[in-house]
């Protein structure tokens, strides 16, 4: 698998994390409005401010815009700020956000009001952005959304060495649940400059003015202190050499080093820079398609993307149910798995012993419906002049116990047997269970070892019975989407959030696969064998069935939500074929 280059884009934001130091120390941190009784916790003093009072864009010849970053960050002092979101996982009502507000070991818990969270994104029209030109002429204003989650640094060097939050805002269609946060005595940047649309500015003098909007000053009592910035816009022809105001064909990157910063196809929408760097399994990025689609390939959207630390962190509050049938927890003969951290390397060699099924806590693998759907004419390896529907699917696993599972190899042969490890609370291996193979997978873009019983995909009739079956079924396990974060045990820094990590060589004698709580594993379907082919099919209405585990070899908690269906409907003629999206209940994505 290729990795999303995101080294550039991790580079610039510690570079602006250390500039914030040099001018947090001026900041002043404005009252919280209102006075709060002794015994509830206080809420954290949240200010804005500017890293620096001049910043310079590039706009890329041939692009619509310019991705900003004008170095406006949030601050906060006295307490994290933390925010859970959620909405129920039928999809049929809308989201809901808390803030809780901590101190020591007590909590207190202020509904957000009704529409300033309406997806997974950050919060909804947190800044108002005015552009004015060197005549002082007002040119463009933007409302701006604010994830708490994006790049981030200290201010003070006593503050807390790392951050436990998440480091990005989930995009997926089918999040369920969220948490964001920004640690005490640390800030976070404002801008997303990857993430959205760019800005139409043509190259010249500008000076920004930052505010945040009245709504947000009064929730969270900030004062009313915009930040002003000069901005300098300057051209970039594609083949290098610099051109227009104020550019330096010297230090102007390449198209290919445009491309792995992210500039390349506007990067991947609605992925935060840098943030939760889950790179799907996906070979493309562009946008995503519309509710119509037909004709011609279709890049795919990836998962969430940055790699977070290697930093686990367990909830140990506010968990909601692991599932409808169990409810597992300390006790004699079982444990809530909260202190399960396996390594990504896989055991050295193959299990002894007889195989058992402790009673431990297990996985919940459950399917989210797909999408991202459209129409193609195939990928490399399928065949030409028919028609395929394309589309992205994500296993998650809501816990309360990471999915492990390792493959062992034969010397000489391109297929491992696969099992299944359970642990106990100290993270000590209690037993093993097999739960299939591994195969090669010798294709170009895929290149790495598969777990074949992980899922499988059908297209089923308006009966919804099977009609096509996906060649894809096999699957390399990687914790790329934040699913949800609010379930019990999970973790907000996964390993493995990349292909590189977890699929293993060529060579490999053994690999280790992990799934863990909270996260999902998101296959975009743009790659030989992963999408159905459609050519011969009647126009109708259709219904993509994602399923988890399909032979039951994996042990979970429950396995009633392994199935999720998503409906389609087919028109036109073989060559030009079109697909229609209905909405899932409120999920309105294709």
């Amino acid at each position: 698998m290729t990795r999303h280059p995101y080294s550039r884009a991790r580079r610039s934001a510690i570079a602006g994390a250390a500039a914030l130091s040099v001018v947090a120390g001026v900041a002043g941190a404005a009252p919280v409005a209102g006075a709060a009784t002794a015994a509830e916790p206080t809420a954290p003093q949240l200010s804005l401010i500017a890293a620096s009072k001049s910043v310079t864009l590039d706009r890329w010849e041939g692009e619509p815009g310019v991705y900003v970053d004008l170095g406006t960050y949030v601050t906060v002092e006295g307490g994290p700020l933390e925010f859970r979101v959620t909405r129920a996982d039928d999809f049929k009502t809308p989201v809901v956000a808390q803030q809780i507000i901590h101190k020591g070991s007590t909590k207190r818990v202020k509904n957000l009001p009704q529409g300033m969270v309406t997806d997974f994104s950050g919060l909804q029209g947190f800044l108002q952005v005015t552009y004015t030109d060197a005549a002082g002429k007002q040119v463009l204003t933007t409302d701006e959304s604010f994830c708490p989650n994006n790049a981030s640094g200290r201010i003070r060097p006593d503050a807390p060495a790392t951050s436990k939050y998440p480091e990005s805002c989930p995009t997926n269609p089918f999040t369920l649940g969220s948490v964001w946060g920004v640690e005490n005595g640390w800030a976070t940047n404002t801008s997303r400059r990857y993430d959205g649309e760019p800005v139409d500015l043509p190259a010249g003098e500008y000076t920004a003015k930052v505010a945040v909007a009245k709504r947000y000053r009064d929730l969270f009592g900030m004062a009313d202190k915009p930040q002003t910035v000069k901005v300098t816009v300057r051209e970039i022809k594609d083949d290098g050499g610099g051109v227009g105001f104020g550019a330096d064909a010297r230090s102007a990157p390449s198209a290919r080093e445009r491309a792995a910063s992210g500039h390349s196809g506007h990067a991947m929408p609605g992925h935060s820079m840098p943030g939760h760097a889950m790179s799907g399994h996906s070979m493309g990025t562009g946008s995503a398609a519309p509710a119509t689609a037909h004709g011609g390939h279709h890049d795919g959207r990836g998962a969430d993307a940055p790699t977070p630390p290697e930093l686990p962190h367990v909830l140990t509050n506010g968990g909601k149910a692991v599932s409808r049938s169990a409810q597992p927890g300390d006790g004699a003969g079982r444990t809530d798995g909260s202190r399960i951290k396996p390594a990504l390397k896989a055991a050295a060699q193959r299990p002894t012993g007889r195989a058992s099924v402790p009673d431990v806590p297990k996985p919940d693998l459950r399917a989210l419906p797909a999408w991202d759907i459209a129409i193609t004419d195939g990928e490399d390896g399928d065949i030409a002049g028919k028609d395929y529907l394309a589309f992205s699917a994500n296993v998650w696993n809501a816990g309360p116990a990471p999915l492990v599972v390792d493959g062992f190899r034969s010397p000489g042969k391109d297929l491992m047997d696969a099992y299944q490890y359970f642990y106990d609370a100290d993270g000590k291996q209690v037993g093993y269970s097999p739960s299939g193979t591994m195969e090669w997978d010798a294709r170009v873009g895929h290149e790495h070892w598969h777990f074949t019983d992980f899922a499988s995909y059908r297209l089923l009739g308006a009966d919804q019975k099977e009609v096509v079956r996906s060649g894809k079924e096999a699957f390399c396990l990687a914790n790329t989407d934040a699913i949800d974060y609010t379930v019990k045990n999970a973790n907000w820094a996964p390993n493995n959030t990349d292909l590189s990590t977890a699929c293993g060589e060529q060579n490999s004698i053994s690999v280790r696969e992990v799934l863990d709580v909270g996260s999902g594993d998101t296959y975009t379907q743009y790659r030989p064998g992963q999408s159905f082919e459609i050519t011969d099919l009647p126009n109708g209405t259709y219904y993509i069935e994602v399923l988890a585990n399909p032979e039951n070899r994996l042990h979970e908690t429950d396995l009633s939500n392994n199935v999720a269906l998503r409906k389609v409907v087919l028109s036109g003629k073989p060559g030009a074929r079109k697909v229609t999206v209905p909405p899932h209940h409120l999920v309105t994505a294709p």
